[in-house]
């Protein structure tokens, strides 16, 4: 594995660090069993994988209640643990708020510390922004935390140019975590330049495009019935197909370079400097490994421009989310 620094002065990771999500909520009908899901954090470790991604909302809790067994019995100092707070989930009826909110943030990370089982996170993420919430009051509550020792570092999520600026100016941001892949390249246009200028890492979560770039996912008859990706625009009928086409011209160019499309798609993100590092979810070793395997790949310039001519920017059909999704869960 190959080590990237995080932001300016932040943390050392693993070029790749791994999605948790996945393996408690929104990919299946049922969490994996614990013993799969421990294999695969695991492995990771052992494969030099030190960033792990989870958040509170993620299987409700249960989540960060995985990854905390996984670094159980002397392996908490291996990694650097990410989490992130924000969007509050009902119990019962599944209603989501996001709260930006001093006394929720303080609360939140004592429950957080708690399913972890540790007694600091390396790296804390406002999971959503509220904008009736002002940036810097969630911040410099944020920065009460660092100052505690509960909290090393701290990132935003899904935020726009201006409020990282507003954010930073309260507190360093070490990162952002935005949705980044060869399929959704919005952050280029102003939040990527800002987060440069600032000195903050970039953390692309879905780099491969929830599945699709891996060139594994042809239709979605296979998928259980309550994964979110049946709702998704990107795999309805008609985008599903104008999509992998683009996906076919990437395995082309996989075939010819002997790689896999998943792993071009993550050598991809990281030749797009060195301040990123994408964060790859998967529920098996194998996987895993496959995914691990792109921080050695290193495109040169004529791969890199077939790449981006298989899939230019702005190609991919179907927005990021169905609306009543993106008002739930997207940056506002």
């Amino acid at each position: 594995m190959k080590y990237r620094v995080l932001g300016t002065d932040g943390p050392q990771v693993s070029a790749l660090g791994l999605g948790c999500m996945g393996m408690s909520e929104f990919y299946s009908a049922a969490p994996e069993s614990e013993s799969e899901s421990l294999a695969v954090l695991h492995r990771a470790l052992d494969l030099g994988v030190t960033l792990l991604d989870t958040a509170d909302m993620y299987g409700k809790g249960e989540n960060e209640k995985l990854v905390g067994r996984a670094l159980a019995g002397g392996r908490r100092d291996q990694v650097v643990l990410a989490t992130k707070f924000a969007i509050s989930r009902d119990p019962e009826t599944d209603e989501r708020v996001v709260r930006n909110d001093p006394e929720y943030i303080r609360a939140a990370v004592d429950a957080s510390l708690g399913r972890l089982g540790v007694d600091h996170i390396d790296l804390y993420y406002m999971h959503r922004r509220n904008p009736e919430v002002p940036v810097e009051e969630s911040i410099g509550a944020m920065a009460e935390l660092v100052q505690a020792g509960k909290v090393r570092f701290l990132g935003l999520s899904e935020v726009d140019a201006a409020t990282l600026r507003a954010a930073h100016a309260v507190h360093p941001i070490t990162a952002l975590q935005s949705e980044y892949s060869l399929f959704t390249r919005d952050i280029e246009a102003e939040v990527l330049p800002a987060a440069r200028e600032l000195g903050i890492g970039i953390v692309p979560y879905s780099p491969v495009g929830r599945g699709l770039l891996t060139g594994a996912l042809t239709t979605v008859d296979g998928l259980a019935a309550d994964d979110f990706r049946r709702g998704n625009p990107r795999f309805a009928d008609g985008n599903l197909e104008a999509n992998l086409k683009l996906v076919a011209e990437l395995r082309a160019v996989a075939e010819e370079s002997g790689h896999t499309p998943v792993q071009l798609a993550l050598a991809w993100l990281l030749a797009q400097g060195p301040d990123v590092v994408p964060i790859p979810g998967t529920k098996r070793v194998e996987y895993l490994e496959e995914n691990s395997a792109a921080a050695d790949v290193e495109l040169d310039a004529g791969q890199l421009a077939r790449i981006e001519a298989a899939i230019p920017a702005g190609a991919v059909a179907g927005a990021r989310y169905a609306p009543e999704a993106a008002r739930r869960v997207e940056s506002r």
